[in-house]
């Protein structure tokens, strides 16, 4: 199995990169960047990057990139998909470059998720400055955020990340997100990999045409989710869930609409775990409070 660390960065394709820009300054309080092809790098610590933004025909999520300690880790990772019957493509020197990275190899899973693992980052250490004031994100070792992704071919999928990329189950979902009894239940997973982040992953087992469900950014203090609030209702951004606290990981947040047509959930307060005395175990709702869904689909 691979040994992933963390979630690194995440890439995704925009039609237009501006819109990314104006997103990620305006509303998110981060910092951007212009990297070389056109491309927009997303700034939210001492990193060049945590969300690359790539030009592309369409506005999708386009790869989880998965961090490893070091060469024989990523060695270790290439002989562990090849074992499995995966072969994982090298990437070329100028996807290595964008990413920054010493090197790169990429596969799919069952659901067709594009997986990125990489190591070695290359940085300059500059200070991450938001325009808006933003203090920071929480990320170090325990990654970005975490990402949610479709998974239309829920076991198999399941099986690849936990059988073949070394990721745990965390806990279990079995949710429906309105009142509606004809709703049909969904299944979510949630998975960790090898830091104290509640999940860095997690799958639900339903097709999104953006790629992605929601990716989650964590700022350290109440009251800069409630800043972003403020700023996500004068900007005219899509809400897409309330304000909540949810009863796995704890977070306190609200998810928006991105403008690569997934969710972004803004959050503080994330559950750490030790994972030696964590117990798996099945939720069949949501959230503590809040937390919404309704709102988006009005």
């Amino acid at each position: 199995m691979i040994d992933v660390r963390a979630l690194g960065y995440i890439v995704v394709q925009s039609a237009n990169i501006d819109t990314w820009r104006g997103c990620a300054e305006n509303v998110l309080g981060m910092q951007a960047l212009d990297a070389t092809d056109g491309a927009l790098y997303v700034k939210m610590d001492e990193r060049d990057f945590r969300y690359l933004i790539v030009p592309g025909e369409a506005d999708r999520y386009f790869a989880s990139g998965w961090e490893l300690a070091d060469a024989a880790a990523f060695d270790h990772a290439i002989r562990a998909l090849e074992a499995a019957g995966v072969g994982p493509i090298r990437a070329s020197a100028q996807e290595t470059a964008l990413r920054r990275v010493q090197a790169m190899v990429w596969c799919t899973d069952p659901s067709g998720n594009r997986h990125e693992f990489f190591w070695g980052v290359r940085a300059d250490f500059r200070r991450f400055v938001s325009q808006l004031g933003v203090a920071g994100f929480v990320t170090g070792a325990m990654g970005l955020g975490h990402a949610v992704l479709p998974a239309p071919k829920f076991d198999a999928t399941d099986a690849f990340l936990r059988d073949v990329l070394g990721f745990e189950l965390s806990d279990i979902f079995r949710v429906r997100f309105t009142d509606d009894p004809a709703e049909p239940e969904k299944r979510i997973h949630f998975l960790h990999c090898k830091n104290a982040r509640h999940h860095s992953l997690a799958i639900m087992d339903l097709p999104v045409p953006s790629g992605c469900i929601h990716v989650m950014a964590e700022v350290d203090s109440m009251d800069e989710v409630g800043r972003a609030l403020d700023r996500v209702a004068t900007q005219g951004v899509k809400l897409s869930a309330t304000l909540g606290r949810h009863c796995n990981d704890h977070m306190i947040s609200f998810y928006m609409k991105t403008p690569g047509g997934f969710d972004l959930e803004y959050g503080y307060g994330g559950l750490t775990v030790d994972w030696a005395q964590h117990n798996v175990y099945e939720a069949t709702r949501v959230s503590l409070w809040g937390h919404d869904f309704s709102v988006g689909f009005r």
